[in-house]
């Protein structure tokens, strides 16, 4: 099969994406199968693009590992020669064209948001995860939020507010601020009090246009991944310090995971039940991972879906699937046929 891995982009998530299309890569190979890992803000200039799935290339090899901070994107944005005017880079179009299926290690608003999706609907790509619709509503905290409350899913209470709005609302603190359209805790703060209110939307906001002012739950952090409908184990998250911010998901040694969750049977079916629901209710297909905190008194509250999950040495999915059984490689294979089911 011919597969190309697309990855990377200009989302403050490029970095993550890239060491999961790399891990994700290395796995399609091993399983034998053609394989091409592709930037798809950079793309790839070369004279042979015909022939790309027949080299002998390590696409993989310049691809470090995570730093400790976001990467710069206007850095980025500059290398691309013909500057930038499309998001899909020189000769990504055509190479996925050529591919059998696209697996999206794509994170952040740009590959998660539904117009990668859309574009590919339209062009006749065929490509893993879930599609345009459910990838738009999940990614829209705001809108996802508002039908978590309409069907009775437990979520944080919060508020939406734009650039240069302020909250008609008293906000109680501690509370939640991040921005309404990103991921991997990019522009999120926990605020102590209200003196703190102010440089916690303003550190949201260059992330984005609007933002989630949202209830403080305290307690323990959990993760349920859906495939088909069906939750796998429990992963529990525990930072060693703070909460699980950037440093803390992508740095090794920063955050333990336990997996399967130290949760009793109650517990644990009525979290897999809510994530179950969320996967309904925001239409999605193929597989997603749902993030919950669960209060001191043993109340889950669903944060938010992922639609494309990391699939790093770190990532979650991956050690959800291992304590059902599947192994990395496994998950890979699976989440291809997943998209070739179609």
């Amino acid at each position: 099969m011919k597969v190309v891995v697309l990855a990377g982009g200009i989302s403050t998530e490029r970095d993550v994406s890239l060491i999961s299309g790399k891990m994700i890569y290395q796995a399609v190979k091993r399983l034998g199968h053609q394989a091409v890992l592709l930037d798809v803000y950079l793309g790839m200039e070369r004279e042979d693009v015909d022939s790309v799935f027949e080299s002998e290339e390590d696409f993989a090899r310049d691809i470090a590992a995570i730093k400790e901070i976001n990467p710069d994107v206007s850095a980025v944005k500059a290398m691309r020669k013909d500057g930038g005017r499309s998001y899909f880079g020189p000769n990504v179009i055509r190479i996925c064209q050529m591919a059998d299926v696209v697996f999206l290690g794509l994170h952040g608003e740009d590959g998660e948001n539904g117009k990668v999706q859309a574009a590919f609907d339209l062009l006749g790509i065929r490509y893993t995860g879930t599609d345009f619709v459910s990838s738009a509503l999940s990614m829209d905290k705001s809108l996802a939020k508002e039908l978590f409350l309409q069907n009775g899913i437990p979520t944080p209470a919060g508020m939406a507010l734009k650039r240069g709005e302020r909250p008609k609302e008293p906000v109680a603190f501690p509370c939640v601020v991040k921005v309404c359209s990103g991921g991997s805790s990019i522009g999120v703060s926990i605020v102590q009090k209200e003196e703190e209110f102010g440089q916690a939307l303003e550190d949201a906001f260059r992330y984005g246009d609007e933002v989630i002012v949202e209830q403080y739950i305290k307690g323990r952090e959990f993760t349920c991944c859906v495939m088909e409908g069906k939750a796998l184990p429990i992963a529990e998250i525990v930072p060693k310090e703070g909460f699980y911010d950037y440093k803390n998901k992508y740095q090794e040694g920063y955050t333990t995971e336990i997996c399967p969750a130290r949760l009793d049977e109650v517990s644990t079916r009525r979290i897999q039940q809510i994530a179950e629901q969320v996967f309904r209710v925001l239409r999605l297909k193929k597989y997603a991972r749902m993030d919950f905190m669960m209060d001191e008194n043993g109340n889950p509250y669903c944060l938010e879906a992922n639609t494309l999950p990391g699939m790093t040495p770190t990532s979650l999915i991956p050690q959800e699937a291992a304590a059902a059984g599947i192994g990395y490689d496994q998950l890979c294979q699976k989440i291809l046929e997943m998209a070739l089911e179609e």
